[in-house]
């Protein structure tokens, strides 16, 4: 079977998402943690739960959702860019 690119790539960006916000969480950002944490691993898991979606509306609900997530993240990734305090999310923002 061939692989599926969107999984593979939303699954490496929750591990990116991960390692980011176990720094954020030891340099005691805890919210802005908590929320990137959420929302960058929410992609993953949305895109992973719409191949098994019971309907092609489910599925594009699903991706819906994801689309939804991303945003969310790119939120709280600028706000993480543009704060002086935080450290260098470039490589995040990127993917």
């Amino acid at each position: 079977m061939k692989e599926n690119v969107i999984l593979k790539k939303t699954f490496d960006f929750s591990l990116n998402v991960i390692k980011y916000c176990e720094l954020l969480h030891g340099q005691k950002k805890f919210v802005i943690s908590n929320q990137l944490l959420r929302s960058g691993t929410s992609i993953g898991a949305n895109t992973r739960e719409a191949q098994n979606s019971e309907s092609k509306n489910d599925f594009i609900h699903k991706f819906k959702i994801a689309a939804k997530e991303i945003e969310e993240t790119n939120y709280w990734l600028l706000l993480c860019q543009h704060s002086e305090s935080y450290p260098n999310c470039e490589d995040l923002i990127q993917n």
